[in-house]
């Protein structure tokens, strides 16, 4: 599995994390244009979160692929099929004049950010020595903790002076950069043997969790029903011929940091949806505003996480985890009282704090719930831990975007109270996730 040819590490890096970049700022940035594609459309809010949804579900399928071809395809074909994929689905969205074509491409592009996204921490666990892991993985996780930052930002400027379709087109050559990067970085790699794909356990997995996102969205306790037997179907056919190694969820360490690192995702894509249409629908603020309004927030997580990365490094995990982790939560609690009266001036005070914590915390819990395995784990622990990452995303965005097309419905003023219950929601995930490291903690000292 290992190759002789030279790799130029950061550069590699740098160039599967634009591209995994690119995929979580449209995701954020159309949250922006939402208002403006249901009045084009004619469709509520329930469905037009699917350009989300339908997108961050797709990573979410394509990531457990993406383990098996790591072990069977040079990681060179890797990138570039990944940057094909992406970029046929950028495209096909610039054009896209209907909701069915702009699905079609945000799945496109889901498919490559999915074949991306593992790509790069793998370039890390291989490549970097554990005394730098974690710096580097900040510089990773940096890039996709500040793209739904500041997704909005760029959704709303574009949108105020273009039509919604530029957002993808400008990004064109962004994507072609991280190509010739990609290429001149990631040497070509010999497969020495190949296994066999478990294509029955594949398509159980990725039908489980499509049926669990629409259970959700739907209320259905029929479909909840059916999609936690079919993942019982995906868990026995995984057992007969292994898709994803499971083993990993027996490590305990293991599972709680990577529910804090969880919940960093949710809290980036819950909030990312809540405020651009909360500040539009409920605050009558034009769309630069409400995406201007993200960015003071996603400049703070863009400096530090390669800095929490770094800390981690010198000091241990415990203290950037915890310190933000703690601040994320005062953040979001100070939201959830200020929200009923407050305008944009003390929102933005409530998000700034919560960002500073998230982009603390973020690329500290990556770095550890993966150090928590053995090497010949970290493949398979990479690949959960991606895998659930982008389905925590999309259940943030199913049930946030749920909660607020139902109090808009049923309460006159809908978009606040909708906001207040989800970003108390978000809260509560969060002070969960401080009590688990602070509980592993306590029982390392004894």
């Amino acid at each position: 599995m290992t190759t002789k040819k030279k790799w130029h590490v950061m550069p590699a890096v740098v160039a599967t994390t634009i591209m995994s970049f690119c995929g979580v700022l449209i995701e954020t940035s159309m949250n922006v244009t939402f208002p403006t594609l249901m009045k084009q459309f004619g469709i509520d809010a329930g469905l037009i979160q699917w350009v989300t949804t339908a997108n961050l579900l797709t990573v979410a399928i394509s990531i457990p692929l993406s383990a098996y071809l790591i072990r069977n395809v040079s990681e060179k074909n890797l990138f570039v099929s990944s940057n094909l994929f992406f970029l046929l689905g950028v495209i096909l969205d610039s054009i896209a004049g209907n909701f069915e074509l702009l699905l079609a491409g945000r799945i496109l592009q889901g498919i490559g950010t999915g074949l991306a996204l593992p790509l790069a921490m793998h370039i890390i666990l291989e490549h970097v020595p554990l005394e730098k892991r974690g710096f580097m993985v900040g510089v990773a996780t940096m890039t996709t903790c500040f793209a739904p930052a500041i997704g909005p930002t760029y959704g709303g400027i574009i949108l105020h002076h273009f039509d919604w379709n530029k957002i993808f087109l400008f990004l064109v050559p962004i994507l072609a950069i991280s190509f010739v990067v990609g290429i001149m970085s990631i040497p070509q790699r010999k497969i020495e043997t190949r296994t066999g794909f478990n294509f029955g356990g594949y398509f159980f997995l990725a039908l489980g969790l499509a049926l669990l996102l629409i259970a959700i969205e739907r209320f259905s306790p029929w479909l909840l029903l059916l999609s936690i037997m079919v993942l019982l179907m995906f868990y026995f056919s995984n057992k007969k011929k292994r898709l994803i190694s499971l083993n990993v969820f027996s490590n305990r360490r293991f599972v709680w940091f990577m529910y804090g690192a969880l919940v960093t995702q949710a809290i980036a894509l819950g909030i990312s949806f809540i405020f651009p249409n909360y500040l539009q629908i409920g605050l009558h603020q034009n769309t630069v505003t409400a995406g201007l309004f993200m960015l003071p927030g996603a400049t703070f997580v863009f400096l530090l996480a390669p800095v929490s990365g770094r800390l981690m490094d010198e000091l241990g995990y415990f203290k950037p985890i915890v310190f933000g982790l703690t601040l994320a939560s005062l953040g979001l609690a100070f939201l959830a009282f200020v929200l009923p009266n407050a305008g944009v001036k003390l929102l933005l005070c409530g998000d700034i704090a919560t960002k500073i914590g998230m982009g603390l915390a973020a690329s500290s819990l990556v770095a550890t719930s993966l150090s928590q395995l053995e090497r010949e784990e970290s493949i398979d622990g990479n690949s959960v831990l991606n895998t659930l990452q982008q389905f925590s995303g999309a259940l943030s965005t199913t049930v946030v975007s749920v909660v607020f097309g139902w109090a808009q419905k049923t309460m006159p003023n809908g978009s606040m109270v909708g906001s207040r219950i989800s970003i108390v929601l978000i809260l509560a995930i969060t002070l969960i996730a401080l009590g688990l490291v602070l509980k592993l903690k306590f029982e390392a000292r004894n």
